[in-house]
């Protein structure tokens, strides 16, 4: 049977929505992570959407239950509008670099190098002489932690506040008082010249943020320098093929602006649904592909299970409001980049699976397509529904998703 014709792909990213611990999550120190589960088992959720699309075939979504259920309990739930399933990241690592490319069909052989003890003295001096300011921090720390202790003496020297995680980021917070935009923006550009090109470190990203002591808060003025991919995926096919790629969120920041025809920031989910339902409404381009951050920024690395639930209900809505538009020929795909489950102590990134749940014309109703052996498999199905080459990663599922 001949696939009927898909004539645009849209994908969203739920930054950081995993749904439980992969094989090898001990090893990075994520044994018993699941975002969602755990975020369910404390939160009832008001998600009809996402429960529609087969959401709760892949995670309890119960107010009380943290058992994992089976992957596909088929008499439990009425047939699911769609198709759905899970991925395994095959490349090392957890964080969003790594996670998207992935998706879009370039899987890493070894992870960004990471700094659990700072960055390396000499490197930071040097860094240090070139911005022509001292530093603070230079440690492992979460965000909002650090601007708290750290915000203070900033305010006073207009020293920049330096950090890293459990991913290879190097990270810049400063006050827009002190330090204006633009020049934050110069300073991690001389950061991403000697880390990123330099070191090989996955990203630069400005932490602006405002406010007094004891109540310092981040901006939407966040921007992230992301390494080039170090090879062709499913984006630099379809610009190499002539079509259209939008890129919505800091999806055009991860791949460093390769393989992007037009890229829309926006500063919460909100806007950036907003420029989803516009693309669709528009109809055309052949991929509109959005990632929605504040799951993570705003609420996994908070570790605000009861923010990270609301802005799930909220994204349901939207959802809700959305899967009407689809036109004949739209394949809709939901998915996301790594976990970061607020349940747990560490305000990191989790190395868990993720979701897949594919919707339109095209989509067999109740499609269960497994665990899928890596992200890779779904830019692997968008470039085959879309008619390009792949980049040799994944496996296409779009024979198992049309009817």
């Amino acid at each position: 049977m001949t696939p009927p014709p898909i004539r645009r792909a849209i994908v969203i990213v739920l930054d950081s929505l995993g749904i439980g611990e992969l094989p090898d999550a001990a090893a990075y120190g994520d044994q018993g992570s699941d975002t969602l589960g755990h975020i369910a088992a404390c939160v009832p959720l008001a998600v009809p959407a996402l429960r529609s699309l087969g959401l709760g075939r892949l995670s309890n979504l119960g107010p009380q239950a943290r058992t994992p259920v089976p992957l596909a309990p088929q008499a439990r739930t009425p047939v699911p509008l769609g198709a759905f399933g899970r991925m395994v990241e095959s490349a090392p690592g957890k964080d969003s670099v790594t996670g998207h490319w992935e998706l879009m069909g370039l899987v890493l052989d070894r992870p960004f190098p990471v700094f659990p003890h700072g960055f390396p003295a000499d490197r930071l001096e040097e860094f240090e002489r070139r911005i022509g300011r001292r530093t603070l921090g230079n440690t492992v720390a979460s965000g909002t932690v650090i601007i708290e202790e750290l915000g203070p003496e900033h305010l006073r020297t207009a020293s920049p506040i330096v950090y890293t995680s459990a991913d290879s980021v190097f990270q810049i917070a400063a006050h827009e008082d002190v330090i204006p935009i633009d020049e934050l923006y110069r300073q991690c550009e001389i950061a991403y010249a000697m880390f990123v090109e330099g070191m090989g470190v996955g990203r630069v990203i400005a932490r602006p943020f405002v406010g007094q002591p004891g109540s310092f808060r981040r901006t939407a003025n966040r921007r992230d320098f992301a390494i080039r991919p170090s090879g062709p995926t499913v984006l630099d096919r379809l610009v190499a093929a002539r079509r259209d790629v939008l890129a919505i969120g800091k999806i055009e920041d991860l791949f460093a602006g390769q393989g992007i025809t037009r890229a829309v920031h926006t500063r919460s989910d909100e806007e950036a649904m907003d420029r989803v339902e516009e693309a669709v409404r528009e109809g055309g381009g052949a991929l509109v592909f959005a990632n929605l951050v504040d799951f993570d920024a705003q609420y996994g690395h908070r570790n605000n299970v009861e923010g990270y639930a609301e802005n799930l209900e909220r994204f349901d809505a939207r959802l809700g409001r959305l899967l009407p538009l689809l036109l004949p020929g739209d394949l809709l795909i939901l998915t996301a980049d790594h976990g970061n489950d607020p349940t747990t102590p560490s305000t990191d990134h989790s190395r868990e699976y993720v979701p897949v749940l594919a919707v339109g014309d095209a989509v067999r109703p109740g499609t269960d397509l497994g665990t899928r052996a890596t992200f890779a498999d779904l830019g692997a199905t968008v470039a085959e529904a879309l008619g390009v080459e792949g980049t040799g990663h994944g496996t296409s599922f779009l024979r198992e998703l049309v009817s």
